[in-house]
């Protein structure tokens, strides 16, 4: 499987795609490319990209499955005021979903991404990449705290 983590444009981003499974993508590039977050859907998707999203800040995610259907998959509730460093949410982000695609093969990719969504809502209320970087007990709490807001 390959994953291509998109936050920007680049000369040969339009032939890399084609060789991306999973191209989850950030805002910047559908700005960067004039396309709507639906829009740049419809590209992935025409570039063979079975699986893929644009993460949207706080207005979470917009993702398609390998049957094309459209999902919405909202931000955790997290209090402006615990927003401490957005630096690096991304990485977080893209390395949670492959760890969660990788230990738990048969999951949807509706778990892989409420996965990834937790660890980049550790990640963005602690200062510093390294202290960003959650635990797998840090992720379920986080999980516990916010999901059942949704």
């Amino acid at each position: 499987m390959t994953s291509l983590d998109g936050g920007g444009l680049r000369t040969n981003t339009h032939e890399l795609l084609e060789y991306i499974d999973v191209a989850i993508v950030a805002e910047r590039l559908c700005e960067q490319m004039d396309l709507t977050p639906e829009k740049m859907l419809d590209y992935l998707k025409s570039r063979g990209c079975r699986v893929g999203g644009i993460t949207m800040g706080e207005k979470g995610l917009l993702w398609y499955d390998e049957t094309g259907a459209v999902h919405a998959l909202p931000a955790l509730p997290i209090p402006r005021e615990r927003v401490i460093d957005t630096n690096g949410a991304g990485d977080v982000y893209h390395g949670a979903y492959i760890y969660s695609y990788l230990a738990h093969p048969g999951a949807s990719w509706h778990d892989h991404f409420e996965f990834a969504r937790a660890a980049s809502t550790y990640k963005i209320q602690r200062l510093g990449n390294e202290a960003g970087l959650p635990t797998l007990p840090d992720i379920e709490k986080v999980r516990r705290e916010f999901e059942a807001r949704v």
